[in-house]
């Protein structure tokens, strides 16, 4: 069990907005190894009240005056602004500050496995699949996800042995505070453009990344990146490639679905079979997530039946085409997904998943984002049945005044197909009361607060 010898002179730490589920996590983390804890956050909520059932003081609203004189350590995310009153007094006082991520990579140096899965997309649900996999081998890991893990009855976990698992987050490039022992990279694609230049800028900031892991260390990586050869030529670590087809070090064979799109399929390693698995997540999307976790599973000398069992409990994160319910059997899902490739994957699911009218509720997030991908979110939109656009979810920018919600609806209608705007989520709980009909489903997508709209409909 690690005693987080990297903070030993650090007796007090304060975290402003420890509600994140991040923050909440890391401060649940040292609280737990004896350190004192306080945080803040704008509002109460079902997070920071479990961190006060734990014991954590929590101040709701920021001021200055929660800067006391005995905290040695301020912890701070990256949404919180310079001119918030903690930081400022902070400054004045000269506390030791540091951002959510470098923090998170000073905890993770006290671990002798510290594991860190990255990519443009899928990071929750593959973190969660390998945690259930070391759960099932018994190895007491500690866990931090992105997401409600029913395992976790939360997304932490606190362990006793040297294996720590988190997300890794390319936002800011967060991720390079880190200190991984093992990694993965999922994809990379063109994402968060407020902060990255272009594709290659991205491309540039992963695999400093993937330098970070050590001579000993190992890496899983999606053999279908390109340009692969040039990406993998620094790196010092051992490499693993995954994909669908033989071409790569992991790949599945004899792929088949159920009726809820989930896959079975072969596992192979290197042209030898290891054995078959059955996922109750469902998507193509989900085959690859599940490869990356065999090949670090392999690494770690877990047995693939240790991993089959872990993966046999795994039904899927929180918000990933989650099964929220019925009404008037029609049925209510609600996913993430917020880019056009994520939207796709969705989609791909939902036409496995018997129905008959497909409804879907996106709402955008960030307008940077929605800038970025305006054509690609009309065009992947435009597959659905039935097509409900409302307002942008801001998320931690202000409206620039030159892009809304209303220009992807025109760009929908433009390529021969409907949309509606609606900017109110109990008009559009009305909307689709009246218009869906029995074995319709509805999904509402986004990374905002739009999953309010199917506890609407669930609460009628």
């Amino acid at each position: 069990m690690t005693n987080l010898n990297c903070l030993s002179h650090k007796k007090k730490i304060h975290f402003i907005g420890i509600g994140g589920i991040s923050m909440s996590g890391l401060a649940e983390i040292v609280h737990s190894r004896g350190f004192t804890v306080t945080g803040s956050d704008l509002k109460s909520s079902q997070t920071t009240l479990h961190l006060e059932e734990i014991g954590i003081k929590v101040y709701y609203g920021h001021s200055a005056s929660t800067i006391t004189d005995d905290i040695d350590l301020v912890v701070y995310t990256a949404a919180i602004n310079q001119d918030n009153p903690e930081l400022l007094a902070c400054k004045k006082t000269n506390k030791d500050c540091v951002t959510r991520s470098q923090f998170l990579g000073l905890i993770m140096k006290d671990y002798k496995f510290p594991i860190c899965i990255s990519g443009t997309h899928g990071k929750t649900t593959t973190t969660s699949m390998l945690s259930h996999g070391l759960l099932s081998a018994d190895l007491d890991p500690t866990i931090t996800v992105g997401g409600i893990l029913k395992a976790l009855n939360g997304n932490i976990r606190i362990g006793k042995s040297d294996f720590f698992v988190t997300e890794a987050c390319e936002y800011c490039d967060s991720f390079l505070d880190f200190f991984p022992r093992i990694g993965i990279i999922l994809n990379i694609e063109a994402d968060h453009l407020d902060y990255f230049k272009d594709l290659s800028h991205i491309r540039e900031s992963f695999q400093k990344f993937a330098c970070s892991i050590p001579k000993d260390g190992f890496l899983a990586i999606n053999g279908e990146l390109g340009a692969l050869d040039e990406f993998l030529a620094p790196l010092q670590c051992q490499t693993e490639t995954f994909g669908l087809t033989a071409d790569f070090n992991w790949y599945a064979k004899d792929i088949t679905f159920d009726d809820k799109a989930c896959a079975s399929f072969d596992v192979y390693y290197n042209d030898l079979l290891q054995g078959h698995i059955t996922l109750n997540a469902p998507g193509t999307h989900n085959i690859l997530n599940c490869l990356s976790v065999c090949a670090v599973c392999h690494y770690l000398e877990i047995p693939l039946d240790k991993l089959n069992t872990g993966l046999n409990l795994f039904t899927g994160a929180n918000q990933r085409f989650e099964i929220k319910g019925k009404i008037h059997d029609i049925t209510l899902v609600d996913d993430y997904a917020h880019h056009p490739t994520e939207i796709d994957a969705t989609l791909k699911v939902a036409k496995a998943y018997p129905h008959n009218a497909l409804y879907i509720v996106f709402q955008p997030h960030t307008y940077t984002r929605t800038k970025a991908f305006l054509h690609e979110f009309a065009e992947v939109l435009s597959q659905a049945d039935n097509v409900i656009i409302t307002d942008i979810y801001a998320a931690r920018e202000k409206d620039p005044g030159d892009i809304s919600a209303q220009d992807i609806v025109k760009i929908i209608h433009s390529l021969g197909k409907q949309a509606l705007y609606m900017s109110d989520f109990d008009e559009i709980a009305n909307y689709l009361l009246e218009h869906a009909v029995p074995k319709d489903l509805i999904i509402t997508m986004g990374a905002g607060n739009i999953n309010q709209v199917a506890d609407i409909l669930l609460g009628r």
